[in-house]
């Protein structure tokens, strides 16, 4: 609780998950995959889908949960670990550094190579 009561925390969380959703996106765009990247604080989902936004239920049902499945497989062959599902949120935490962050971008880029 001391770690999360300092100053300028919570910006510093928002910082690095809008790093890792800028850099899923970047990396998506390269490889001509469409991508949806929401994320608040510490807390990111990812989305196959056309759409420009996800907001909704029935927008999240309209995504490609199968390449969700091939996505999330092939990012554990990378060493990167997700929720395991197109439904439901990851989470970052203070704990992960700008190496991490990178190294996540990096792998995503050679998975969306395969997709």
């Amino acid at each position: 609780l001391n770690e999360v009561a300092q100053p300028g925390i919570h910006e510093t969380l928002d910082e690095l998950t809008t790093r890792l959703a800028e850099g899923l996106l970047e990396a998506a765009e390269e490889a001509n995959i469409p991508l949806v990247v929401n994320h608040v604080g510490g807390m990111f989902g990812i989305f196959f889908t056309d759409a420009e936004s996800v907001t909704c239920y029935q927008d999240v049902m309209a995504c490609d949960v199968e390449r969700f499945k091939r996505f999330f497989h092939l990012m554990l062959e990378e060493g990167v670990y997700l929720a395991p599902s197109a439904f439901e949120a990851g989470f970052m935490s203070v704990a992960h550094s700008e190496e991490d962050i990178n190294n996540t971008i990096d792998a995503a880029r050679r998975v969306f190579a395969k997709l």
